[in-house]
């Protein structure tokens, strides 16, 4: 009919009629285009016999024997070159993967090494104040004694100085100063001394 289409329609009254359709639909249709779109790919197993017609194919007996299949070496070879890219490229991920991880492993490493030579470093530092505030602590016991037979030497020189003004001769007696305003000082002195040393040692224990 070219480009229209014709139907053939009964009506009530039994009359034959033709109705003739001038424009034809432009769309396609959805099934139409999925069979337009649908690609015939090679068949991995070749049946080695071929078959002339439809009847051949549905009248043949299925054989036992694996002699009548092929397999197609190209779609084979096509499988596994498919399969080693894939391969290849998992391969790269982990090796990437491990050199991420790798690298992650020798910063750890060089930040404790840092950290190790830090704590090092402090532990030495450490022993080393320690072991000067225990040459100090011998440092003032030391000082303590001389503080002792200092105030020993000063009470005999004000014994003396006293016996002098009031038993000695005349000439030493106008000589002689009295000495114990003096010996007060140094003692006073020598307390106040005393005093700090005990805060200093007292500071220098609690910071242990």
């Amino acid at each position: 009919m070219g480009a229209s289409e014709s139907s053939l329609i009964s009506s009530t009254r039994q009359v034959d009629e033709i109705t003739t359709i001038s424009q034809r639909t432009q769309t396609k249709d959805p099934l139409i285009e999925k069979l337009e779109s649908i690609q015939i790919t090679t068949p991995i197993v070749t049946s080695g016999m071929g078959e002339g017609s439809l009847a051949d194919i549905l009248v043949k007996k299925r054989s036992t024997s694996s002699s009548s299949s092929v397999v197609n070496p190209n779609v084979l070879l096509e499988l596994f070159s498919v399969y080693r890219d894939w391969q290849q490229q998992k391969t790269r991920e982990i090796a990437k993967k491990q050199e991420d991880i790798e690298n992650k492993i020798e910063v750890a490493d060089a930040l404790s090494v840092k950290l190790l030579q830090r704590f090092n470093y402090s532990v030495s530092a450490t022993r080393a104040t320690s072991q000067h505030l225990s040459e100090v602590h011998g440092l003032q016991v030391e000082v303590g004694e001389l503080k002792g037979r200092l105030t020993e030497v000063i009470s005999n020189c004000d014994a003396l100085c006293n016996r002098i003004a009031k038993e000695g001769p005349e000439s030493l007696q106008s000589s002689i100063k009295p000495f114990v305003r003096n010996s007060t000082d140094v003692e006073s002195t020598l307390a106040s001394q005393n005093i700090i040393d005990k805060e200093q040692e007292a500071g220098e224990s609690s910071s242990f």
